[in-house]
C-alpha cells in the first residue's frame, strides 16, 4: 500500500533547492511520457494527504503520490485506437475497451488515453492503477440495449433491488475493489444516452433496477476530475463503500425533467470524501448522500462520513440540490457542506429519513449556502414512507441532532425553512445564524417547524418559528422555547 505524503514531508517543497529538484525531475518524466506516446496530450493529477490537493502539467500521465513524495506515473500508457477502436459513434467499441483495459491490468497499472471521437461501447470494467483519460472532444457512449448491460446481485445494504426485485443493471462504468483509479481528461465526456431508459422506466417496460452511469464499489483512493458526465440511465455517479474519493472539477448533466431519477453524485455508504469545484444540472437530487435502505442498511451497517462539499452551483427542478437520505439507514455523521449555490429548484438542501430507517443523520453543517428562485429552502422530512419491502421494523426510529444552518442566503423562495419532526422522531439541536433570504409569499407560516429544538443566534430573515430557543450576538440565551413539540407545517403553501 503507498502511503499519502505525511505533512511534515511536504514542508520540504517550501524551499528553492528542493522545489528545482521536484520541478527538474517532473519536466524529465514529461519529455519521456511524451515521446513514449508520440506527443499525445495527457494531464497529470498528483494527490497530497489523499484528498484535495491537485497540480497540473501538460503530457504526463495521471499519477499520485509515491513513498518518497514524488509524483509516481503510471508505468505504460496506451491509446484506444491501438487496441482497434473506431470512434465514428456507430462501430461497438466493447472489445477494445475490454483488451485496453486487461493489458493495463497486466502491466500492473497504466492510462488509457480515449483521443477525440465518439466511442460506442456496452459497459465495461476498470482496473487498480488505472487511469482513464479522455481528451477534449472525446465522448465515450453508452449502447441503448440493455440486453448487452450485464445483471449484477441486489446491492446488500438495500435488500431486493431499488425498483424491482432480483438481480439490477450494472453500471456503464463499473469497478469492484479497486485501488488507486483516476478517471480525468480535457472535458472529455462519458454520455450514457439514458432517454430510451428513462421512456421504458416510465412505462413500466423494465423487468430489474437501472443501472448508473458510473459505480465504484468497495474501492479506495478513486479520483474523477474535469469530466463532463451526461444522461445515465439512473443515479449518475455512485460511488458505494468507497474511503478516499475526491471529486473535482466536474460537469454533471440531465434533462431537468422527465429524466427520473438522475441525481448528480450519491455517496453510498462511503467515507472521506471531497466533492468540489463543480456544476450540476440534473432530474433529481443533485447530491444524494445514503448508507443503505431500511433493515438491510442497518445489518450492513456502514456509515457515510466525513465527507466535505464545496463550490458547486446546483440546479434540481424536481428534488432538491442536496439531500442526505432517505436510504440513510447505516447512518450519516461529520458531513459539511459550504459555499452552494441552489438555483431554479424545488428544494435548496434536504434531509430525508421515515420510521423503519433506523440509523442517525448528524453532526451537519451547510454554511455559506445561497438560494436562488426555490419553492422550499430547507427541509427535513421524517415521512418518506419509502421501503424495500414489508419486514422493516416500524419502530426502527432514526436519531436526527446537531444540525448546523450558518449564512443562508437567497431570493425568492416561497418557504424557507420546513422541518417537520414528530413525537417518533424530534429533530434535536439545530443551530441557525446569519440568515437572510427574500421570499415570494409574503404571509406568516413560511419559517415552518414541528417537534423542533434548538436555537436562533442573533438576528435572522425571516422571524423563526416558536420551537427555537434564541441567543444574542454574543451566544447568550435571550429566551428559551417552551414550545419545542409545536406544529405549525402547512404544504398547501
Amino acid at each position: 500500500m503507498v502511503e499519502p505524503l505525511p505533512i511534515t514531508r511536504r514542508r520540504f517543497l517550501s524551499s528553492h533547492r528542493s522545489l528545482v529538484a521536484f520541478f527538474s525531475i517532473a519536466t524529465f518524466a514529461s519529455l519521456f511520457v511524451w515521446q513514449f506516446r508520440g506527443g499525445g496530450g495527457g494531464t497529470s493529477l498528483y494527490r497530497l494527504n489523499g484528498l484535495s490537493s491537485v497540480l497540473w502539467w501538460k503530457t504526463t500521465t495521471i499519477t499520485t503520490a509515491g513513498a518518497d513524495g514524488f509524483p509516481r506515473l503510471r508505468p505504460v500508457s496506451f491509446n484506444l485506437t491501438d487496441f482497434g477502436a473506431v470512434g465514428d459513434g456507430v462501430t461497438i467499441n466493447t472489445e477494445a475497451f475490454e483488451r485496453a483495459v486487461s493489458a493495463i491490468y497486466k502491466k500492473g497499472g497504466g492510462e488509457l488515453y480515449v483521443p477525440r471521437g465518439r466511442w460506442l461501447t456496452a459497459p465495461f470494467n476498470l482496473t487498480s492503477f488505472m487511469t482513464l483519460f479522455l481528451d477534449e472532444g472525446a465522448e465515450i457512449l453508452a449502447v441503448q440495449d440493455e440486453s448487452l448491460w450485464p445483471l449484477l446481485p441486489p446491492l446488500p445494504s438495500y435488500g431486493y433491488g431499488r425498483e424491482h426485485p432480483g438481480p439490477r443493471y450494472g453500471s456503464f462504468i463499473h469497478g469492484q475493489y479497486l485501488k488507486d483509479v483516476v478517471v480525468t481528461g480535457n472535458n472529455g465526456s462519458i454520455n450514457g444516452q439514458g432517454e430510451s431508459w428513462w421512456k421504458k422506466y416510465r412505462s413500466k417496460l423494465l423487468n430489474h433496477t437501472r443501472g448508473p452511469l458510473v459505480q465504484i464499489m468497495w474501492s479506495s483512493d478513486i479520483v474523477f476530475a474535469n469530466i463532463t458526465l451526461r444522461d445515465s440511465p439512473f443515479w449518475t455517479l455512485h460511488p458505494y463503500d468507497c474511503k478516499n474519493v475526491t471529486i473535482t472539477n466536474m460537469t454533471i448533466l440531465a434533462p431537468v425533467f422527465e429524466a427520473p431519477n438522475t441525481d448528480g453524485i450519491d455517496p453510498d455508504s462511503c467515507e472521506d470524501m471531497i466533492i468540489e469545484n463543480s456544476y450540476i444540472s440534473v432530474g433529481d437530487d443533485g447530491i444524494a448522500i445514503k448508507s443503505g435502505w431500511d433493515q438491510y442498511g442497518t445489518t450492513y451497517g456502514r456509515p457515510s462520513k466525513n465527507i466535505l462539499i464545496r463550490n458547486l452551483t446546483i440546479r434540481s427542478n424536481v428534488s432538491a440540490g442536496i439531500s442526505i437520505g432517505s436510504e440513510m439507514s447505516g447512518g450519516v455523521s461529520n458531513i459539511t457542506v459550504e459555499n452552494i449555490l441552489i438555483w431554479s429548484s424545488r428544494r435548496g438542501v434536504r434531509i430525508k429519513t421515515a420510521p423503519g430507517r433506523g440509523g442517525y443523520v448528524r453532526d451537519i453543517t451547510f454554511r455559506n449556502v445561497t438560494f436562488d428562485e426555490l419553492r422550499v429552502g430547507i427541509v427535513i422530512k421524517t415521512d418518506y414512507n419509502e421501503h424495500p419491502d414489508g419486514r422493516f421494523d416500524p419502530q426502527a426510529f432514526p436519531v436526527l441532532e446537531n444540525i448546523n444552518y450558518i449564512g443562508i442566503y437567497g431570493q425568492g423562495v416561497r418557504v424557507p425553512v420546513r422541518i417537520e419532526g414528530s413525537k417518533e422522531i424530534p429533530v434535536r439541536n439545530v443551530t441557525f445564524k446569519d440568515m437572510s433570504v427574500g421570499i415570494t409569499y409574503k404571509k406568516k407560516h413560511i419559517f415552518q417547524c414541528a417537534y423542533v429544538q434548538g436555537r436562533v443566534i442573533g438576528t435572522i430573515f425571516p422571524a423563526p418559528c416558536e420551537n427555537l430557543d434564541r441567543y444574542d450576538e454574543q451566544e447568550q440565551m435571550v429566551k428559551q422555547s417552551d414550545s419545542h413539540n409545536a406544529t405549525d407545517v402547512d404544504y398547501e403553501i
